[in-house]
């Protein structure tokens, strides 16, 4: 019997169609989310999920699910798994690292000169029928050349983001848990404290996972060692920031401005105080929303769920590889 698979969203055809070639697939023929009583109801009878990040699978749920073998994330993050709890009942979890670096970094990118130079401001000015004549004083913003870029975090996007500030000639400063001496010289970048980033930093870029020890890891006394012109940009996970804090340091002027690709809780709400702030670009989780990249992705995902369900090789992008290799013996 072939495998059945439950694909919680629309998604590019290109990861489907790999999976209708040896899979019964079903699938959510939506780009809002399942519903939970509706996702629970149809993966009983599957053996594996394409899932995305806002289906959670927690203890409680893959006790329901024992059918359950594998846990595809069409994602680089995972923090909607239990990965501990899918461990310990054999379940596979795999996410699509890799293929989006180089489109999310892009995109954080354009998020930092966006904000920088008042790109939306400077749009809705037009659309307003504000644009009466050229004014030397109007909609000045930062810099991006020369200044100084803080990297929190420095996996593939932030070594991305890296690579990018090189040819804008900036001092990059970064902080991880894990000092990357071998990134250093190549990069051009310098380790230091995360106090001493955000003090030294005029833009301040977020490429951690969600963890508990990254959960608010920007909150309001942080925020206050930035400088009053820095631009905090976030493309990493919503709940990294202190929302509240965030608000307040741009509307108390502790921080020049921010761009936000993920926001806590997302989608962000519409009486959010942050929707209102001039200084705030907020956009709804689209970083690594390219063509070629999203085709990545999907299929990434379905080759993951193929190699585990069907052909008996270990999934290309694991994370918890121990179950794979628990399996094999």
């Amino acid at each position: 019997m072939r495998p059945r698979v439950y694909v919680t969203r629309r998604i590019p055809e290109a990861g489907v169609r790999l999976l209708r070639e040896c899979c019964e697939v079903s699938q959510w023929e939506s780009d809002e989310a399942v519903p939970r009583a509706v996702l629970m109801d149809a993966l009983r009878e599957c053996d594996g999920v394409l899932a995305m990040l806002t289906e959670r699978f927690d203890a409680a749920t893959l006790d329901a699910l024992p059918r359950l073998k594998v846990i595809a994330n069409m994602a680089v993050g995972f923090d909607n798994v239990d990965v501990a709890a899918a461990t310990a009942r054999g379940v596979v979890v795999t996410n699509t690292p890799g293929v989006l670096t180089e489109t999310t970094a892009d995109f954080a990118w354009t998020l930092m000169m966006a904000v920088a130079r008042n790109i939306v401001p400077g749009y809705r000015y037009v659309q307003e029928g504000r644009w009466t004549t050229w004014g030397p004083l109007l909609l000045r913003g930062q810099d991006v050349y020369g200044a100084t870029l803080g990297l929190v975090g420095l996996g593939r996007i932030g070594s991305g983001m890296a690579r990018r500030a090189r040819g804008f000639e900036m001092r990059v400063l970064y902080h991880d848990a894990v000092r990357r001496e071998d990134l250093e010289a190549s990069l051009g970048i310098e380790f230091v404290p995360l106090e001493t980033l955000l003090r030294e930093s005029d833009f301040v870029s977020l490429h951690v996972p969600l963890t508990p020890e990254t959960h608010h890891l920007i909150d309001r006394e942080r925020l206050r060692m930035m400088k009053p012109t820095a631009i905090l940009i976030n493309t990493a996970r919503g709940p990294v920031v202190d929302s509240a804090a965030l608000d307040e340091a741009l509307r108390e002027g502790w921080i020049g401005g921010a761009g936000l690709d993920v926001t806590d809780p997302e989608p962000i709400p519409l009486d959010s105080p942050l929707l209102r702030r001039e200084n705030c670009l907020i956009v709804p989780h689209i970083a690594s929303a390219s063509f070629r990249t999203r085709d990545a992705m999907a299929e990434l995902a379905a080759r993951n769920l193929i190699r585990v369900l069907v052909s008996g090789e270990p999934p290309e992008t694991p994370v918890n590889p121990e179950v794979w290799e628990r399996r094999r013996r």
